[in-house]
């Protein structure tokens, strides 16, 4: 029993690091909306490069260790959207392009799932995304690969498989907002925290997924994502 609280708090959601045995706290996870311009077709949208929106999920929403996903309530519409992960290792303000990899951490491959029917009614209602986006188990996320081991990521294909076939596949070349920009924009928005996750955008052939399904999630260079949908 905690003297501090009238509750235990939560464990801290984290994720693994390859070549540690500590482990990655996870602060906030940001995600952007349609970086590539592919998705943004797809999705009935101008590609053109206007200013990045960003919508938000919450901390223990991360999926990691290979563990299943249990499909969600409420939705018979659910999507696969697979994403690099950027992770925040030194916080900032306003910081510039120049600078911004100097904030990362590392990277991972990371899904953001979408109830897209709920989401698709949030829109037509003008309200916020977060019964869409931000559910339990909503970001599956592999682990973290620190920069040191593999640089820092701006090409390199990003792919997904469902049940052994390619459904998504992608160039990081391809982000309308590149990783230092995308960083550079959203710290004038939001003070970044060690432990903030960006997940960068995903690109075309976002679809349903249902019970059963294996996928299968890879970026260039990075440990790949396995998720069971039960």
């Amino acid at each position: 029993m905690s003297t501090l609280y009238v509750m235990d708090p939560p464990l801290v959601p984290s994720l693994p690091v390859v070549g540690d045995t500590r482990r990655f706290a996870v602060n906030r996870i940001y995600c952007v909306g349609r970086n590539y311009a592919d998705h943004a077709r797809e999705m009935g949208h101008d590609p053109d490069r206007e200013p990045p929106f960003f919508f938000m999920k919450p901390a223990n929403s991360v999926v990691t260790d290979g563990k299943d996903m249990q499909y969600p309530a409420l939705s018979n519409d659910v999507h696969h959207e697979i994403e690099m992960v950027v992770a925040i290792g030194k916080g900032g303000n306003n910081i510039s392009a120049d600078k911004a990899l100097e904030h990362v951490y590392g990277y991972g491959v990371g899904l953001d799932m979408t109830r897209r029917d709920l989401q698709g009614e949030a829109k037509k209602m003008g309200r916020p995304w977060d019964t869409g986006k931000a559910f339990d188990q909503s970001a599956p996320c592999a682990a973290i690969t620190p920069a040191v081991q593999c640089g820092h990521l701006s090409s390199g294909t990003v792919q997904l498989l469902v049940n052994g076939e390619i459904r998504q596949e992608g160039n990081l070349n391809q982000l309308i907002w590149n990783i230092p920009d995308t960083i550079a924009y959203l710290s004038t928005l939001f003070t970044l925290e060690p432990g903030d996750l960006i997940f960068s955008g995903t690109p075309a052939g976002v679809g349903p997924i249902k019970r059963g399904d294996v996928l299968e999630g890879y970026v260039d260079g990075l440990t790949p994502l396995k998720v069971n949908i039960i």
